[in-house]
């Protein structure tokens, strides 16, 4: 019996050690984050000037991770091209979106199999409001994005098709117009986005 309790405590530990966003009662098991989307302070003033967020949600602690982007201030023609959203390795905003890094990249792999590679979104009237689900990145564990960064690129990323070095590094992406960092929330923005996202995904 002894022995159980001991190995009830190291599996305790480990959980604490892999997993520390625990769950909440309030919550049904599920975590969610926010990052509030600023645009970076290195960009020039005729360029898109996004805001909005990028909110995440995962059931503790094996569930998959799902997303909503609720972003705004792209140009208003419908003839511009999509913009690339990856996760940066940095929370670090000191230099504008420029201080975050390069993709979030553990497992030492080509772009675009790095946990954060959302690949692209094309902007309607100035907006982008997609719900995405199944995604390979965790909230969770050794290989958290807790506390890194999500950039929003000025170009279209070209899922490392684009036969050079920076394609399978970052998919030739382009500038950083906007970036924010990830951070724990409570359930009220998810709630409150997702039927909106939701709706136009039906339309």
């Amino acid at each position: 019996e002894s022995l159980h309790e001991i190995q009830k405590q190291v599996n305790d530990l480990w959980q604490n050690l892999l997993y520390p966003v625990t769950r909440d009662n309030k919550t049904d098991g599920m975590i969610y984050t926010t990052c509030e989307m600023k645009p970076s302070s290195n960009i020039d003033a005729d360029k898109p000037q996004v805001t909005g967020q990028v909110l995440f949600r995962q059931c503790y602690s094996y569930g998959r991770l799902e997303a909503i982007f609720y972003l705004d201030g792209f140009p208003l023609d419908n003839n511009q091209s999509s913009r690339a959203i990856h996760i940066h390795e940095l929370g670090d905003l000191s230099n504008g979106c420029d201080s975050t890094g390069g993709h979030y990249n553990p497992f030492r792999v080509n772009h675009p199999r790095h946990p954060g590679d959302f690949g692209n979104f094309l902007p309607k009237e100035g907006k982008i409001r997609k719900y995405k689900t199944n995604l390979f990145a965790t909230v969770f564990g050794p290989y958290s994005i807790m506390g890194r960064s999500v950039v929003i690129h000025e170009q279209e990323d070209d899922m490392g098709k684009g036969n050079n070095k920076a394609s399978l590094e970052n998919g030739n992406a382009g500038k950083r117009l906007a970036c924010c960092v990830i951070g724990i929330s409570n359930k009220n923005l998810w709630e409150e986005k997702l039927p909106e996202v939701m709706d136009k995904k039906k339309r």
